[in-house]
């Protein structure tokens, strides 16, 4: 008889089991044990993992989405789908570039030095490095994806079907080039996506500044000189007066050389009434800069305002600002002209202010809202698309309310910048072109490309549209939003059935985990530590559907604590039946059966519901006290063989039920077990009523 010994230890199994799936092939679908007739087709199951970025590292949040994604994998392949897990990475645009920057600047150069085609050849011989670093750690979590289908946003194959899809809306009339105010990354010299900028509060001033009979609070100084106009809230009482007409104010003469005192000018302003006008902020009344603000640029397209730019893309005031300013960089330009406008008497008050500012995700550089000419996508026809198929339910959010958050966004939606100014990524196809497209267009396309689209390959053929996507909050409208209008717009069919959308982990006390504050966690210690299961289960138990999730070691402790006794049962078990009794097929119509019976039922249900937390609960709670504190403590004193059936079964059952959750421990578990003929668990049959 197999006896295990007497401890589980999670770092003598956990890479010989791993090793164990990855030569058995049951990863890959067409490997799988066919569970069906042979006159019926076998049903699918299709998911694709959100690609990380090639400069990505493990992080919790990728831990607790990858997590949760096996649970469900695991469990249908046993059910008897034909599972496929697609893996692959997206090349990171910004984010990799700007990698690859620091590290020029360390060797004592640039990728203005080494020019744009020298530059791409060491980004891919630093993607060749570097940028598989965190699927290798996807495999250290137990993650049961089909390596054989890697893919990467920059294969050629995949960089085929963004140029297909860019010619597709470019042939409808979707794309144009036009000039509007974006996101720009001084630094890194690109606009930007709004994924890509932070909105950090920072403490600063607010300027009440004399605008004639008025006096206007802004936070921008800078932007003084760009004004066109002046705004007000069509309700306000105060200004129905002056709506639609011109008012003269008195400003700074911007042509006297910076080297003589200050001068008042005289200018006039028309006063435009739009609904996009706070009220209650300031005075309710507000400067119009539409070439440097995102809602000014609005409201001046909108009443027909003039557009001047003063700030240029290196974050410096240009000449259409005048001679007094031009070269200041912009927060130069602000402490300049406040100290002028005080001289000329035309500021009431400075206060105290906390506000949001806007930086960039990568370099934490100050974004610069500039008037700039960039490529877009008609978002009206595409929008729609996908607004129709999740008022249709052609696609379901878990949990359902962020669903009406995903339909707020595609009413509202503006059109998409797709082009960026870098060199690391797909140059927009037009002949002429330098700019690269936007990371998340190629993205979009994740579900299609990565099956072979636009070709009808076999892949394609066969598991398109996909079953289940799984994603944070965060890229919601960035990534999800995207790929449907655009699997539903390329192929007539939606991408996906479900969306799961998973927690946010914050620390214990409800922070941002960032490993620049110090308050990141390292899945890969927690797994040396505890144990890989251990940290999925921790995991798992806690996720509730609520927003956020509040991250503590007590619940990987927690985890390990449970390991232990699975282990212990089976043990238990194994030398109280022996291997002379019949571990095949077995049947039992005992009270403990019947339970295991109704776990079976709600755990399945659970995890189909994505209800993960009350699955795990479940579990554990009934392996722990039903079957382990009453059923085994009661089985050590009888020696019938209803009694060694109900063992057998009941753990049979549980591991089962468990090994989506705990694979390593189970499947060492199950391995040991003296079934004949016995396949992994991994492909085992789930547990039936």
């Amino acid at each position: 008889m197999v006896e295990l010994p007497k401890t589980y230890n999670p770092k003598e199994v956990e890479d010989k089991i791993y090793q164990l799936w990855m030569e058995s092939g049951f990863f890959t679908p067409e490997n799988l044990p066919l569970r069906q007739a042979q006159d019926k087709p076998q049903k699918t199951f299709v998911t694709c993992i959100a690609p990380p970025n090639i400069t990505g590292e493990l992080h919790i949040g990728h831990a607790l989405e990858t997590t949760l994604q096996d649970i469900i994998v695991r469990m249908k392949r046993m059910q008897g789908y034909k599972v496929l897990w697609l893996p692959g990475t997206d090349h990171a645009g910004i984010g990799a570039q700007n990698v690859l920057e620091k590290q020029l600047a360390k060797e004592g150069t640039s990728r203005q030095e080494l020019g744009r085609e020298k530059f791409v050849e060491r980004m891919w011989q630093w993607r060749e490095k570097y940028g598989n670093t965190i699927l290798e750690q996807f495999k250290k979590l137990g993650l049961s994806i089909d390596w054989s289908r890697q893919k990467f946003t920059m294969d050629e194959k995949y960089q085929e079907a963004v140029k297909t899809a860019f010619e597709h809306y470019h042939k409808k009339g979707w794309i144009y080039q036009g000039e509007r105010v974006i996101n720009w990354c001084v630094r890194c010299a690109t606009s930007i996506s709004d994924l890509e900028v932070n909105y950090v509060a920072e403490k600063g001033k607010l300027y009440f500044i004399k605008f004639g009979p008025f006096t206007l609070a802004t936070t921008r100084p800078e932007t003084r000189l760009g004004d066109t106009g002046l705004a007000v809230h069509p309700d306000d009482p105060r200004y129905q007066l002056y709506i639609g007409k011109e008012l003269e104010i008195e400003t700074i003469d911007n042509n006297i050389p910076p080297d003589q005192p200050p001068k008042i000018k005289k200018i006039k302003l028309p006063i435009v009434a739009d609904q996009s006008v706070d009220k209650e902020f300031g005075t309710g009344i507000i400067k119009v800069t539409p070439a440097h603000d995102l809602t000014d640029f609005e409201i001046g397209q909108r009443h027909n305002l003039p557009f001047i730019k003063i700030i240029d893309e290196h974050g410096r005031i240009n000449e259409s600002a005048g001679a007094r300013y031009q070269g200041l960089k912009t927060k130069e330009a602000g402490i300049k002209i406040v100290q002028d406008l005080e001289i000329l008497g035309l500021i009431e008050k400075i206060d105290d202010y906390e506000h949001n500012v806007a930086r960039c995700d990568r370099c934490n550089s100050v974004i610069e809202p500039l008037l700039s000419k960039q490529w877009f996508l008609k978002m009206k026809e595409l929008a729609k698309l996908a607004l129709e198929a999740s008022q249709e339910g052609k696609i379901k959010f878990y949990p359902k309310r962020w669903q009406a958050s995903f339909e707020h966004w595609l009413e509202n939606i503006r059109d998409w910048n797709i082009s960026r100014q870098l060199w690391w990524g797909q140059k927009i196809p037009i002949e002429g072109e330098e700019d690269v497209l936007d990371t998340w267009f190629s993205s979009a396309l994740w579900p299609l490309a990565a099956l072979g689209w636009p070709d009808k390959t076999n892949d394609f053929k066969k598991y398109y549209p996909t079953d289940l996507i799984t994603s944070g909050r965060d890229i919601i409208y960035l990534w999800i939003a995207r790929m449907v209008f655009s699997g539903i717009e390329l192929t007539g069919q939606a991408p996906f059935k479900d969306v799961l959308i998973h927690a946010t982990v914050l620390t214990k006390d409800g922070k941002r985990m960032s490993k620049s504050l110090g308050t990141g966690v390292d899945p890969l210690k927690l797994t040396y530590k505890y144990g890989t299961d251990a940290l999925r289960f921790g995991l798992a138990v806690q996720h509730t559907g609520l927003q956020d999730l509040r991250f503590g070691e007590d619940l990987m402790v927690m985890g390990k604590k449970f390991a232990n006794k699975v282990w212990n049962i089976a043990r238990f078990v194994m030398i109280k039946v022996g291997d002379e009794h019949n571990w095949q097929n077995i049947t039992s119509d005992s009270p403990m059966s019947k339970k295991a019976d109704e776990i079976t039922k709600l755990v399945t249900d659970s995890i189909e519901k994505y209800n993960f937390a009350e699955a795990a609960n479940a579990l554990y709670h009934f392996i722990w006290h039903d079957f382990a504190d009453k059923y085994i403590e009661e089985s050590k004193d009888k020696n019938d063989k209803e009694t060694e059936d109900t063992l057998v079964y009941t753990l049979i059952t549980c591991i089962k039920l468990l090994h989506p959750f705990m694979p390593f421990i189970t499947e060492e578990i199950y391995s040991n077990l003296p079934i004949p003929d016995k396949k992994l668990l991994l492909v085992e049959n789930w547990p039936t009523i």
